[in-house]
């Protein structure tokens, strides 16, 4: 019964001793700051990464529900913008370090490397994004060979662009070299005029779409389909099967005819009748193919006329519209036509006419040829 102080206070002792170590363990230097630094450092880090990683998931199902289009772009833009409240939680982290003087240089190196790279992945994210949605509102698809180069070019603008904010940054002498970027700009465009022309041609292009991916063109007298659109050249793939590579400086100075934008094909055709023809039989032809055309699909008939007196033929000319722009289509719906004429005109004993020849023999002469 005497021991039991005895152990009262040795147990007491020992849970002192304990915590003297526990309290000096916390207290030991290590890279001029405490253990307990540390610890707090790290426990702030996980608790903003636990607290942005909570809020992001709320966030994004609130605004999930809604169709502004304001709101889905900025969704888009998320994965690029939380990176930055990380880089925030870790700099003010690392801020509450004592002793940092010393180091203070390398970590606003570091950091400004780091929210330089990520602003600028922002900007060129929040770019491509406007770019392809403006693309997909103008034309209804999205043409993303197209925009391709475009992207490419606006990035590393901006890239450059961050890399001189950087270097000012760092205490370079950024006049000195945008000065020599300037004269070394001055040379590369003089001996490079028609690469340039061709890239501000690109964007003619672009911006202005006198031609897109897929549509029907002919270019001095080059026809074919447009299969890309490149930052110096234009590939159409003819109807013959060759590919044919128009520079975009040749394109847009050329005069193009697109058959994508046309709504209807207007057709124009003739044909002629020998002379000796009936007078009645020549007053029926307007009649008779105006009704052929029009029992036919996609055809508005406009006129039919007896046009001309030719050299060997009564010549008609009909006009008549097409509402498709697909030159197959075209072809099938002519060759209706003249199937039809061809049949009905051999019902009624009408004929066509074709070069020929009359000689008229004058009784003891010679031959006197009329044509």
């Amino acid at each position: 019964m005497m021991s039991l102080p005895g152990n009262f206070f040795t147990a007491t002792g020992t849970i002192f001793f304990l915590q003297q170590e526990r309290f000096s363990f916390l207290d030991q230097v290590f890279l001029d700051n405490t253990v307990k630094t540390y610890l707090i450092t790290l426990g702030v880090i996980l608790l903003g990464i636990v607290l942005v990683k909570g809020s992001r998931k709320l966030i994004r199902l609130c605004l999930s529900k809604t169709d502004v289009p304001a709101v889905k772009y900025l969704l888009k833009l998320e994965g690029h913008v939380y990176p930055f409240l990380y880089a925030l939680i870790l700099l003010g982290s690392v801020k509450m370090f004592t002793n940092l003087e010393r180091h203070s240089v390398y970590v606003h190196y570091v950091f400004a490397v780091v929210f330089v790279f990520l602003f600028t992945r922002l900007v060129t994210a929040a770019m491509s994004n406007a770019i392809h949605d403006y693309v997909k509102e103008e034309s209804g698809v999205e043409k993303t060979k197209q925009i391709k180069g475009i992207i490419l070019i606006l990035s590393a603008i901006v890239w450059v662009l961050a890399l001189i904010f950087l270097f000012d940054n760092f205490g370079f002498n950024v006049t000195a070299i945008l000065t020599g970027l300037g004269v070394g700009g001055i040379a590369i465009a003089l001996a490079a005029q028609t690469i340039l022309g061709d890239l501000f041609n690109y964007f003619v292009i672009f911006f202005d779409r006198p031609f897109e991916v897929g549509d029907f063109i002919i270019v001095d007298g080059k026809l074919g389909v447009v299969e890309y659109i490149g930052v110096k050249t234009t590939r159409v793939k003819s109807i013959s099967g060759e590919q044919i590579i128009f520079s975009n400086s040749n394109l847009t100075g050329s005069r193009v005819h697109n058959f994508k934008r046309m709504q209807e094909r207007r057709i124009l055709f003739k044909f002629g009748m020998v002379y000796g023809t009936k007078s009645e039989k020549l007053a029926s032809i307007p009649g008779l193919v105006k009704s052929i055309i029009e029992r036919l699909d996609k055809t508005r008939f406009d006129r039919a006329h007896f046009a001309s007196f030719g050299d060997y033929s009564l010549d008609f000319e009909v006009v008549y519209y097409l509402g498709t722009a697909d030159y197959n289509e075209y072809m099938d719906t002519q060759q209706a036509i003249n199937l039809e004429l061809y049949q009905e005109f051999e019902k009624r004993g009408i004929e066509f006419a074709y070069p020929t020849y009359t000689v008229h023999m004058n009784p003891g002469g010679s031959p006197k040829p009329s044509n």
